[in-house]
């Protein structure tokens, strides 16, 4: 039996963090319903690789949903999504604020029909404030929450990471947020809203910059891969051109790589004693640690590092990820047979349950390939969904 198992959820956002959160939802044993427009499904489906014309992102993200094509512009469509969340327990939406009202169907109108339902609203800027209105993305949440003006070399431009981190994490906080509206309701009996604004989430992934700019009147400068909180912290190159990386959080940590590379001396100097010391004195440490690497191959590397209880790991591609035997014994990639494609590799869930197991029961698939089915168990008859096809509210 999975964890949520019971739990309908309504996913009616697009392309990543409502879209990932009801991945994660369906993931634990949740039945989610995609719904997508009728002529505009979810842009996610066009992005990313493809093979054989079937989009790679879309198998993992539209995985374990059912999907359905709904035109909310119009009274038929309006009525069967009304229906719909009738049933639900979760609705996942990105709509700019405002226009699910003003198609009829905002809280109100979806918790006449469903006092327990919970409305997660997913957008940019949230749903209120002088931004709600703009068009919002997860690289204006990496621009906008400081991510991008610490990350990059020092002498470097501002650099934004090459995938949806904002959103990723916003995915995280949405299905958190949910649980925790779910977990309110079994209290009061009611559901509730639930208002992600997208900027929120990662800035809260960047440790205390606002407080130490209040207290301070200082921001975190760009390091590059190095740590501006402790030292040695960064990548270094092995002698076969091979990566590694090395972290010293931990004061013991620290102290036995050095020792390790030879260079114990420096352990007694008054700096190492902190983090915050041994980053200001970088350039050194990374000397004596990136020369010590840079003579031996990577397994050597490796294997010294472990024998002395020293922080290391590899730096890994998607073929290093799939090989490892660490990833394979947490079950991290899971097999699955694609009816478009045969057996693919994807990820799984995120965690592991000790009574409960999640279960990938199908990848992302064809819009609306479910309609019919789903109308059916709202009890529409055929002839009725026929009409609504004919007139194109559905797909």
């Amino acid at each position: 039996m999975s964890a949520l198992q019971g739990l309908t959820v309504i996913d009616a956002s697009t392309l990543f963090a409502g879209p990932m959160a009801a991945m994660h939802l369906g993931d634990m044993g949740a039945s989610v319903i995609k719904v997508e427009h009728p002529t505009r499904p979810d842009p996610s489906r066009g992005h990313g690789p493809s093979r054989n014309g079937q989009n790679l992102w879309w198998k993992t993200l539209g995985r374990n949903k059912r999907t359905i094509a709904l035109d909310l512009h119009t009274e038929d469509g309006r009525e069967a999504f009304l229906r719909l969340a009738g049933t639900a327990d979760v609705v996942i939406e990105n709509f700019r604020p405002g226009t699910l009202e003003r198609w009829g169907l905002g809280y109100q109108a979806l918790a006449e029909r469903n006092p327990r339902l919970v409305l997660a609203r997913v957008t940019g800027f949230g749903q209120q404030g002088p931004y709600r209105s703009r068009p919002g993305f997860g690289t204006l949440a990496e621009a906008m929450s400081g991510f991008a003006a610490m990350t990059g070399e020092p002498d470097g431009p501002p650099t934004l990471p090459p995938f949806g981190l904002a959103d990723g994490i916003a995915s995280l906080a949405t299905a958190y947020a949910v649980m925790v509206a779910l977990h309110t309701r079994e209290r009061t009996g009611r559901g509730q809203e639930v208002d992600v604004a997208i900027i929120e989430p990662i800035l809260a992934m960047l440790g205390p910059q606002i407080t130490r700019w209040d207290q301070l009147g200082t921001v975190q400068p760009r390091t590059g891969n190095r740590s501006a909180n402790n030292a040695p912290r960064n990548t270094y190159r092995t002698a076969d051109g091979r990566w590694v990386a090395v972290s010293t959080s931990a004061q013991s940590i620290a102290e036995r790589v050095m020792t390790l590379v030879g260079r114990p001396d420096l352990i007694d100097e008054p700096w190492f004693a902190t983090g915050s010391g041994r980053a200001e004195h970088a350039d050194l440490l990374d000397e004596a640690v990136g020369g010590w690497i840079a003579q031996r191959p990577r397994q050597e590397v490796i294997e010294a590092f472990e024998q002395a209880q020293a922080a290391i790991a590899p730096i890994y591609d998607a073929g290093d990820i799939v090989a490892d035997p660490q990833f394979q014994a947490l079950g991290t990639i899971h097999r699955i047979d694609d009816p478009d494609l045969g057996e693919m590799l994807m990820q799984g869930p995120l965690f592991r349950l000790s009574a409960d197991e999640p279960v990938i029961a199908f990848t992302g698939r064809a819009p609306a390939a479910d309609t019919d089915h789903v109308l059916a168990e709202l009890g529409y008859p055929a002839e009725e969904i026929a009409r609504m096809r004919e007139n194109g509210a559905i797909r």
